[in-house]
């Protein structure tokens, strides 16, 4: 099949890789299990991949797609056209809350771009408390890494942060064949399910944002010399925290407790 699949190029600057294996499909569409009812969001719709089939299985549904030509071939759709509200933004920039009415939590899915993933996710974990679960395809990697636990070389902030929001759980790998153009990488569909009480409290999420983006951005060295912008030596040490430990070796709870120090620091040193 050519790059003009229906008529649509696929535009490398979106990162458009589109599905086309109803074997796969159809088993996407499975895991995520749409119910009438529910309040179903698309980011990314493309040429209906799961637009489709999703639409079959439900009344209506929420599209997100930044590409006019597809927004507006979802408008003209012969089949579903009538379901879907359709909204044309940029699913890093768009406020997910607006979405909700009458309680209805977020049923959030898509095929991302592979070069958008990683931000949106963290855009899309600011929302996690109105959010029942997302199901993304992603480049496989990115999947290893929302997965991975302590000690693991993928293991790194979007680790953290995603066990933070959610349970992360893999569900399915899709190789490039799957898709048109093949992608270089192969690919994996994950399901995230926020938690309805956080594994650890914090003071602050943003506290934690930045100390994982300390220690990460110089993975590397010892968290002795990465952290110290935050804690001192005797500070982690006091927190039971061995200084000589690189940042992949520290778990959520160890962040946290981090976090919360440097936090509570800081709100000293304001009150002073």
């Amino acid at each position: 099949m050519s790059k003009q699949h229906l008529g649509h190029t696929a535009r490398k600057r979106f990162g458009q890789n589109f599905l086309h294996d109803n074997y796969i499909i159809d088993q996407i569409v499975s895991a995520i299990a749409p119910q009438k009812g529910q309040h179903m969001v698309e980011i990314g719709p493309g040429l209906g991949a799961l637009t489709e089939p999703v639409c079959e299985l439900i009344d209506k549904m929420t599209v997100v797609e930044l590409d006019r030509d597809l927004a507006q071939r979802l408008r003209t759709h012969p089949f579903i056209a009538s379901k879907l509200t359709i909204i044309e933004a940029d699913a890093l920039k768009f406020d997910f809350s607006q979405l909700l009415s009458d309680d209805e939590p977020l049923r959030i899915f898509g095929n991302l771009p592979y070069n958008i993933s990683t931000p949106l996710m963290f855009h899309l974990f600011s929302f996690a408390n109105k959010v029942q679960d997302m199901h993304f395809m992603l480049q496989k990697e990115v999947v290893s890494r929302l997965a991975a636990v302590p000690g693991n070389k993928n293991y790194g902030r979007l680790s953290v942060m995603a066990q933070y929001h959610c349970q992360v759980m893999p569900v399915l790998q899709v190789p490039p064949g799957a898709f048109n153009p093949p992608p270089k990488v192969d690919s994996a569909v994950v399901r995230l399910i926020p938690h309805q009480t956080k594994p650890v409290t914090l003071i602050s999420e943003e506290s934690l944002h930045k100390v994982c983006a300390q220690a990460f951005n110089q993975r590397r060295k010892t968290i002795r010399n990465s952290l110290k912008d935050s804690l001192t030596e005797q500070q982690l040490i006091d927190l039971d925290i061995n200084p000589e430990l690189r940042a992949e070796n520290l778990s959520l709870q160890q962040y946290a407790q981090i976090a919360n120090a440097y936090e509570s620091l800081k709100q000293e040193q304001e009150q002073q």
